[in-house]
């Protein structure tokens, strides 16, 4: 009598399916160790049944197989990720390579190189980016020289504002000499007198009103027998 194949699919009836849980799990269970025994094989088998019940086998024991499974599962997580990330890196290059040629390529292009493969379409569309290019080149040019004028501008203004004030500062100083000037020597020119003073080394200061005033350098006075001879006297007269 030939047996029918089954239709792997859900049990309906509880009784049935409670039936075959606990047939199958004996011949699984009976599997597992047959494996482990013939094999040399580690071997870690967990069932849960339907109720929530559990059903386990080990070789060895349980934790040390899901220790090992944990490891080897690292493992092979490194494993793939680094060849994905192998073959990610491989892919970047590949795709910097080719942009690096296609940037090589039109750079020859603009300086005049390796046009005859191109048709009219290309040439136009080349001469319309070193026209753009050369626009944008000369509006920067132009930009950057109008931004030195106005900091030149700039610049000449602080320079004649610190003119200007350096100009009424000497103007200041300019009254206030003037000033001074007349409190020294205002009352003698009133009067009209002739103020003499000596000081030091030789020197004299003559004033005398309404007479220029200039710079004299007497020369040593001799005695008329020559045996005697003065010292040089050396006056400063202001008249």
């Amino acid at each position: 009598m030939v047996r029918g194949k089954i239709v792997i699919q859900r049990i309906d009836n509880t009784t049935s399916r409670q039936v075959t849980f606990s047939k199958r799990r004996s011949g699984l269970m009976k599997k597992a160790k047959e494996l482990a025994i013939l094999c040399d094989a580690e071997v870690g088998l967990v069932v849960f049944s339907s109720t929530g019940r559990l059903y386990d086998y080990a070789s060895t024991s349980m934790k040390s197989v899901i220790e090992r499974y944990k490891k080897s599962n690292e493992e092979q997580r490194l494993v793939l990720n680094s060849r994905s990330e192998v073959k990610f890196w491989q892919s970047e290059v590949a795709s910097l390579r080719q942009q690096l040629h296609n940037l090589q390529e039109n750079h020859r292009q603009l300086m005049g190189e390796e046009l005859s493969g191109l048709s009219m379409k290309d040439l136009l569309d080349l001469e319309n980016q070193l026209e753009m290019s050369l626009h944008s080149i000369r509006a920067k040019k132009d930009q950057l020289l109008t931004d030195e004028i106005q900091e030149l501008k700039w610049k000449g203004n602080l320079i004649y504002q610190e003119n200007m004030e350096l100009h009424k500062k000497v103007n200041l100083l300019n009254q206030e000499t003037m000033e001074l000037h007349k409190k020294v020597y205002g009352t003698s020119l009133e009067n009209g007198s002739h103020v003499e003073s000596s000081i030091a080394d030789g020197f004299r200061i003559v004033d005398e009103a309404n007479t220029p005033n200039h710079l004299e350098l007497n020369r040593p006075l001799q005695q008329v027998n020559r045996v005697q001879t003065a010292a040089p006297q050396l006056c400063l007269g202001l008249h």
